[in-house]
C-alpha cells in the first residue's frame, strides 16, 4: 500500500510543485483561501470564541479590540496549519476523492507558494497573539499549530490508526487558547472543553473513516477501518462515545453551566448515542447508511453544545 503511494508522488508533485496553473487573481485568492480549510476553520473558531466568552471575567476585563484580535489569531492559526498540511499531505491528497481538487493536487497553487503562505500565516498569527492580547495564549497557540503540523501531520497521520486519537488534541486546543486569551492560564473549565473535543473526535473522525475507507486505502493512510476493519472500529466509536456523553455534563457539575444546558447537553448525548448505536449494529462493511448520518450529525452535535454552553452563560449567569 506504501509502495503504491510512493509510486505515485511524483505525479502528484509534477502537479503541485512550481508547476501550478496561473488562474486569474481573484480565482488565485480563493484558492488561497481554501488552503485555510474555511469549513473546518469555522467550528475551530466558534469553539474558540465559547471558550473566550466563558473564561471568568470575559466581559469585565477584555475589551473587544483584544476579544476579537484573539480570535483572528486563532483563525489565522488554525487555517495557517490547515495549509502547510495541505503543502506535506499534496501526494496522497490526490489518491482521494474528497481532496483530490484541493489547490495544490489539482495544479492551481505551487507547493512552494502554500508552504510559504502557511509559514507567514503561522508566524504572524503568534506574534500578533502575543503582542495585542498576552503570551500564554501566544504560546497555546504556538504548541496547536505545532503539534497539529509536526505530531499529528508529519508522524502520526501515515504511521498509525491511532493518528487521530492523539493527533486529535491540536483540535481540542482552541477553546483552551480563548479562554487563556482571558485569564492568562488555564482553569478548569478550560481543561473540560478541551476534554468534550478531544473525546468527540475519534467517534466522528471514523465515522468519516467508515463511509471513506476506500479513499484511506487508495491514498495508503492506515486509518483504523483499514487496519483494524469495520467491527473494531464500530466498537472503539462506542466507547469514545460512552466517555464524551458524561463528559459534556462537567460544566454542570462544576457550576460553570446551569439547567439549560445540563438539559440540552443530555438530549444531544442521547441523540449522539443513538447514531453511535446505530452505526454497531449497521451490518455494511463500509456502514454508509449509518455512519454517514453520524458524521454529519456529529459537527451539528459539537456546535450544538458549545452554542448551549454560551446560551447558559448569557441568560442565567451574570456577566456584566
Amino acid at each position: 500500500m506504501t509502495d503504491k503511494v510512493i509510486g505515485t508522488a511524483d505525479k502528484a508533485n509534477a502537479r503541485a510543485d512550481g508547476k501550478a496553473s496561473r488562474p486569474e487573481p481573484r480565482f488565485r485568492v480563493t484558492n488561497y483561501a481554501l488552503l485555510l480549510k474555511p469549513r473546518v476553520m469555522s467550528l475551530v473558531v466558534f469553539t474558540a470564541a465559547v471558550g473566550l466568552l466563558l473564561a471568568p471575567g470575559a466581559f469585565q476585563t477584555l475589551d473587544l479590540l483584544t476579544a476579537v484580535a484573539a480570535i483572528l489569531c486563532i483563525a489565522i492559526g488554525a487555517g495557517a496549519s490547515g495549509a502547510i498540511n495541505m503543502w506535506y499531505d499534496r501526494d496522497i491528497d490526490l489518491h482521494m476523492l474528497r481532496t483530490m481538487n484541493r489547490p495544490l493536487p489539482a495544479g492551481r497553487l505551487s507547493a512552494r507558494e502554500a508552504l510559504i503562505f502557511g509559514i507567514i500565516l503561522s508566524l504572524g498569527s503568534v506574534a500578533i497573539m502575543a503582542g495585542m492580547v498576552n503570551v500564554a495564549a501566544a504560546a497555546l497557540l504556538a504548541a496547536t499549530i505545532l503539534y497539529y503540523v509536526f505530531i499529528y501531520t508529519v508522524w502520526l497521520k501515515r504511521r498509525t490508526p491511532h493518528n487521530i486519537v492523539i493527533g486529535g488534541a491540536s483540535g481540542a486546543l482552541p477553546p483552551m487558547i480563548g479562554w487563556a486569551a482571558v485569564t492568562g492560564d488555564v482553569g478548569l473549565g478550560a481543561i473540560i472543553l478541551f476534554l468534550i473535543i478531544f473525546l468527540w473526535t475519534p467517534p466522528h473522525t471514523w465515522a468519516l473513516a467508515l463511509f471513506r475507507r476506500g479513499d484511506y486505502e487508495a491514498a495508503g493512510v492506515p486509518m483504523l477501518p483499514v487496519v483494524a476493519g469495520e467491527r473494531e472500529t464500530k466498537r472503539r466509536m462506542l466507547i469514545y462515545t460512552a466517555l464524551l456523553v458524561p463528559t459534556t455534563l462537567l460544566p454542570v457539575a462544576i457550576g460553570m453551566s446551569g439547567a439549560l444546558y445540563g438539559i440540552a447537553a443530555t438530549g444531544l448525548g442521547l441523540a449522539f448515542a443513538r447514531h453511535g448505536w446505530r452505526v454497531w449494529k449497521d451490518t455494511d462493511a463500509d456502514g454508509g447508511k449509518t455512519a454517514r448520518p453520524m458524521f454529519f450529525f456529529s459537527i451539528m452535535y459539537l456546535f450544538l453544545i458549545f452554542f448551549a454552553l454560551l446560551a447558559d452563560r448569557m441568560l442565567f449567569f451574570p456577566v456584566f
